[in-house]
């Protein structure tokens, strides 16, 4: 199979869509200063001091962009170009390059460049973002294009200068305006390669799960959460925050969650023949896109009626974010499933849109700490306050309680003071492929102190 170069860690395809957008912002830059300082000199020259300042003022906002982007804030950066370049086109279309007889506007067609840019900028932001930015500079290029309009007065450049102008902003506009294209072109081509990649990783068998132990009440071990990886003949297991945000980008997400679920289902099957493993629960993360599909529910209940898994035993995590949108559809699909004896977990819980308004109307059985909350719990006391909050709120509801990304013994003792019911996180162990896992909780069993406690730090290490 062709394997695809640097899919692995760190260059992701966003990775990669990202250093594209840094190369354009540097590009805008460049051309930024350049063409400030090259028009401050002429205009120097010819002693138009006001003309200097416009474009010194074009100078530092290219600087100022060119640092941004270097230093990675590349949204920052993109918020800067549309406002500063586009107010600054615009106050030059508006006073300046008038047109006349002798020479058209010219000025006004960076906006094209600039709206197409815009759109690949705020590629990952909101959609009133990415599309209000572009259709900005879309109709000041209509405006300025269709007429005539702009204010007289002694700053306007005289024909000679315009004309000039004219070519020089014609050739830069079309350069940006190809380099906008040519990004646009390297996403979509490096998408559809992600995608046959992935694809093809689906029909070959490629991906496995892995599965980290979560302990429960007495220092048991209560279950498990299976993981994704993606074992690649030229690249080794890739681990999924390299290949899940492109699976998502390409919509095989979908797929990819219901061979995952299948996988899970079958799993249980398989502890099911084990006395030491029968009674372990399984958690499966389920994506938005999966979710919302219209046979989420009959798909879900097919996996078990095939596999002759327990239902109770599998425990569906859902995130806050794919729950704002149509809350009652939502709401039906986890009553069907609860209704089937299917868990319900909500992960990553006050990372998103948390509410006690629709938190209290939805039929959950678990509240997920994110591991974001717990890493500087011991030291942030807002962390702790938050790690609190979600602990009590969860036993006002008779929710059980997880917490992710526990790593050490001090958060783990914290967080049972709280009254927390489980945990997961290295402290216990890493994601274990399903040989390594089965025999860590037959260890773990053969270890387990008698009076039911939970493992000392060092055991948990060892572990």
């Amino acid at each position: 199979m062709r394997v695809l170069p640097n899919l692995n860690k760190p260059e992701g395809f966003a990775s990669r869509h990202a250093l594209r957008v840094r190369r354009l912002l540097n590009l805008i830059s460049l051309f930024m200063v350049a063409g400030g300082l090259g028009w401050g000199i002429y205009f120097g020259i010819r002693g138009d001091l006001w003309l200097v300042t416009l474009d010194a003022s074009m100078v530092l906002v290219g600087i100022t962009l060119g640092v941004l982007s270097r230093r990675g804030n590349t949204r920052a950066a993109s918020i800067l170009l549309i406002v500063g370049l586009g107010s600054i086109l615009s106050y030059m279309a508006i006073f300046q390059d008038i047109p006349t007889l002798a020479a058209p506007r010219s000025v006004h067609h960076y906006f094209l460049a600039l709206g197409v840019g815009a759109y690949l900028l705020f590629r990952d932001d909101p959609a009133w973002l990415r599309h209000g930015a572009a259709l900005a500079c879309m109709a000041l290029f209509y405006v300025f294009a269709g007429s005539h309009w702009g204010i007289h007065t002694p700053l306007a450049l005289p024909d000679d200068v315009r004309i000039t102008g004219t070519w020089v902003n014609n050739a830069m506009a079309i350069i940006l305006l190809y380099a906008c294209l040519h990004l646009m072109q390297a996403d979509l081509a490096e998408n559809g390669a992600i995608s046959a990649a992935i694809r093809k990783g689906l029909q070959l068998h490629q991906f496995v799960l892995h599965y980290q132990p979560q302990m429960g009440q007495h220092g048991s071990i209560a279950g498990a959460e299976a993981l994704v990886r993606w074992n690649q003949p030229a690249l080794g297991m890739t681990l999924p925050e390299d290949f899940i945000p492109d699976a998502e980008e390409s919509g095989l997400i979908v797929p990819l969650g219901y061979w995952i679920l299948d996988e899970a289902c079958a799993q249980l099957v398989n502890w099911s023949h084990n006395p030491l493993l029968k009674s372990l629960s399984l958690s499966v993360n389920v994506s938005a896109q999966q979710f919302h599909e219209a046979d989420f529910v009959p798909r879900v209940l097919q996996a078990l009626d095939k596999s002759g898994a327990k239902a109770d035993l599998l425990k569906l995590e859902l995130t806050e974010s794919m729950l704002v949108n149509d809350l009652e559809d939502v709401i039906k699909k986890m009553a069907q499933l609860r209704e089937r004896g299917v868990r319900l977990s909500l992960d990553d819980f006050g990372t998103g849109f948390s509410s006690l308004n629709y938190l209290k109307r939805l039929p959950l059985d678990q509240l997920k700490i994110d591991q974001s909350f717990v890493r500087d719990l011991l030291i942030d006391a807002h962390d702790a306050a938050i790690a609190r909050t979600v602990v009590t709120l969860g036993q006002s509801l008779g929710l059980d309680v997880i917490a992710e990304g526990v790593e050490t013994q001090s958060q783990c003792d914290f967080l049972a003071e709280m009254g927390c019911n489980a945990y997961q996180g290295f402290l216990l162990s890493k994601p274990l492929p399903v040989g390594d896992f089965n025999a860590f909780v037959q260890n773990h069993i053969n270890r387990v102190p008698p009076t039911g406690q939970s493992p000392s730090g060092q055991e948990a290490h060892a572990a």
